[in-house]
Order: structure tokens, then C-alpha cells, then sequence
């Protein structure tokens, strides 16, 4: 059964951060909660090329996230949003492959599997051991059918 939820999307916009900068702080707001982050290039005032930065978060986590942003990025306020977002049902299973376990992120929806995604950390784990490029293990996971 899909499921709905409410959450906050959190918007700033720079035009004075380094990649480095946004880089990190990206990682600080997935670190701290975040559905996800994600920056867009775009044009501020006197034509400066900017980047806004748009969190998505769990209402919960709105002014933990929003004081992230306001102490690593140099924007000086935080517009917030709320919106209801619809997700699939999840389930991770695990397949032994050649290359050691491997977790599978399962989309569910009207109880039937819709798409499998082998988990990235697991697959680059894999291949950096194996010495393999990261397609060839992806594809592996793909192929082994769980039960």
C-alpha cells in the first residue's frame, strides 16, 4: 500500500560558497536526517550564478536541518515549504553473489515488487574488493533471485 506523509522542503540560495562547502554541507544535512539534498545552478541579482540548495525533510527534523544551513552556508535566511509526498512500501533483502552479500532495495506497491536496486555502498564494497568495475557487480546482484 503507497503511503503519504508530510514534509518540509527547505530552501536557500547562495552565490559566495565553494563546491567544497556546499559538498559538506550536503553531507552534514543526509548525516543529520535529510530525505535528500540537492543544489540547482541558478542566475541572482547583477546576474551572479548562484546555487539554490533545497532539502527535503521529515517535519520532525524542519528546524534541526534549518540550523544546519544557516551555520554552514553563508545564506542568511531559510524558506520552508510543506508538502505531501506519496512513497512505494520498501523492503531490503540480501543476495549472496560471487562477490560477497549484497542488499536489495525493493520497491513494493499493491504488494508486488515494481523494481529491485542493488544498495550502492554494498555494490562499490564489492567491486573496490574484487578489484571489478562497479556495472559488473551491480548487474550480478540483479541477476540472483532471493528467496
Amino acid at each position: 500500500m503507497n503511503r503519504h506523509e508530510v514534509i518540509s522542503i527547505l530552501e536557500c540560495q547562495m552565490d559566495d560558497m565553494t563546491g567544497e562547502a556546499l559538498g559538506f554541507t550536503m553531507e552534514r544535512l543526509l548525516e543529520a536526517g535529510a530525505l535528500d539534498v540537492y543544489h540547482t545552478p541558478i542566475f541572482m541579482k547583477k546576474n551572479r550564478p548562484g546555487v539554490l540548495l533545497t532539502t527535503l525533510a521529515p517535519e520532525a527534523l524542519e528546524l534541526a536541518l534549518t540550523n544546519i544551513l544557516l551555520e554552514e552556508t553563508t545564506t542568511l535566511g531559510v524558506r520552508t515549504h510543506t508538502s505531501t509526498r506519496t512513497i512505494l512500501e520498501r523492503k531490503i533483502a540480501s543476495v549472496d553473489t560471487e562477490y560477497g552479500t549484497i542488499r536489495i532495495k525493493q520497491a513494493i506497491k499493491d504488494g508486488d515488487i515494481i523494481r529491485a536496486m542493488p544498495e550502492y555502498e554494498d555494490v562499490k564494497r564489492a567491486a573496490l574488493e574484487h578489484k571489478l568495475p562497479f556495472q559488473k557487480v551491480y548487474k550480478a546482484a540483479l541477476t540472483i533471485k532471493n528467496d
